[in-house]
């Protein structure tokens, strides 16, 4: 309306009577709705503008960073039948507390004596061993006596060839000069045959001492060689007895060690959480598992797995924040600071290959400098973690997520080798 005219329409007739002219109006909350449109899309751009803090987002479970104190089945090493539970499942026991005892099932063993047997024959193998090694030393004696008394009989028999040889030297040189005297006529033939006599016995006893020499060294080297035969056959029995007596021992050695095996024992301290093996007088194999331990200690972490384009942008020391199954949370991934009831982490290990197809394990230690984790947190909890990586635009993480590209980094990672190695040489640094 103009209004032109000195004279106003509107006191003669309202516009309020007047539909035509009311819906000219604006509806008062038309306003109120663009007002408040205008407010959330003001209120929408600045959110556009404000920093978000990219993540990698995995699940996981509590465990622990040592692989000793994580659970652990406690195994039989014989095979037995279970004649006695010493704990129920709940209980805490220390190390080297009795879990179970077991009995024999294998009829070798079932002797209740045995190993007082075993240790008898060994006795009597010693014995006899003592016995062979007496017999060997007195053969060895023997042996030195024949030596001895040859290398005698040897000096005696050449003693007497020399004796011998002298006495024939003589008579045939008293032969050769009565030769001459008999030839000449100068002395009778019966006197020259008695010195002929003499020379013949003499060189034959001059023979027979020279045989008596070979004689005398058969007859002793055949003692000699008998008695180091007999030698030989008692070493050889003695061989043979300290290999069985050896073998014995062994035996011995080893049911000591399985009549041990016989009390089920607790590797370490901790809980006993669950027995996979039930009631009295169960048959059990070897290397069959009796019951499970969940070990007593502060070592805590978990094990998250992320997906391999992820893993990349990861490195040894990044922040985490974790929500445990469990607890109360509300978490705003890219605003870490206004979450609640989440934990801090820090990344202690990436593993190098794959444990799920695709993925990648990772393992997450409390943050010191952040808020203690829950002690209720029990091993094999499921966790949500979230890897914190750069700030970024509100409107360029939209834009990525709604392209599928992966988290942007402004820094290369660090090797996480390097600084694995770092890590231990400054542990055995201050443990110097």
């Amino acid at each position: 309306m103009l209004k032109i005219s000195s004279k106003s329409v509107e006191k003669m007739m309202p516009q309020d009577r007047l539909y035509s002219l009311r819906s000219l109006d604006t509806p008062m909350a038309g306003k109120i709705l663009a007002f408040w449109l205008m407010g959330i899309g003001f209120i929408f751009l600045i959110v556009l503008l404000l920093p978000w803090q990219q993540n990698i987002r995995g699940n996981g479970k509590v465990t622990a960073l040592s692989p000793s104190n994580r659970p652990q089945s406690v195994e039989t090493i014989i095979a037995g039948r279970i004649q006695h539970w010493k704990i129920k499942e709940g209980q805490f026991v220390n190390k080297g507390d009795t879990i179970a005892i077991v009995s024999e099932v294998k009829e070798k063993y079932f002797d209740p004596k045995f190993l007082q047997r075993l240790r008898e024959v060994i006795d009597s193998k010693e014995n006899s061993l003592n016995s062979k090694d007496l017999k060997a030393q007195a053969l060895r004696r023997q042996i030195v006596a024949l030596e001895n008394g040859m290398r005698t009989k040897v000096n005696q028999s050449k003693q007497k060839l020399e004796a011998e040889r002298v006495r024939f030297a003589n008579a045939k040189n008293q032969y050769e000069r009565n030769k001459k005297l008999f030839e000449a006529g100068n002395i009778p033939l019966t006197k020259f045959q008695d010195f002929e006599y003499k020379y013949q016995g003499s060189e034959a006893d001059f023979i027979n001492a020279g045989i008596e020499i070979d004689r005398v060294q058969a007859e002793y080297l055949d003692k000699i060689n008998k008695a180091e035969s007999d030698l030989n056959n008692t070493l050889s029995e003695q061989f043979e007895t300290q290999a069985e007596l050896s073998k014995l021992k062994n035996e011995l050695a080893n049911m000591e060690i399985r009549s041990q095996q016989y009390y089920i024992l607790a590797p370490q301290s901790g809980y006993v959480v669950k027995a996979t093996q039930a009631g009295i007088g169960e048959t059990i194999k070897e290397g069959d598992p009796v019951c499970s331990i969940m070990p007593k200690s502060e070592d805590v972490a978990v094990e998250m797995y992320i997906k391999a384009m992820d893993v990349p942008l990861i490195s040894i020391g990044r922040k985490v924040r974790i929500e445990f199954d469990g607890f109360p949370a509300l978490q705003f991934s890219g605003w870490p600071s206004v979450s609640v009831g989440s934990f801090g982490g820090i990344v202690e290990v990436i593993d190098y290959v794959n444990s799920k197809p695709g993925e990648f394990r990772i393992l997450v230690v409390p943050d010191n400098a952040d808020q203690p984790w829950p002690k209720q947190i029990r091993n094999g909890s499921g966790t949500q973690g979230w890897v914190m990586l750069d700030d970024v635009p509100v409107w360029y993480e939209i834009w990525r997520q709604l392209n599928g590209f992966p988290p942007s980094l402004y820094e290369e990672p660090e090797d996480s080798s390097k600084n694995n190695a770092t890590k231990s040489q400054d542990k055995s640094s201050k443990g110097k």
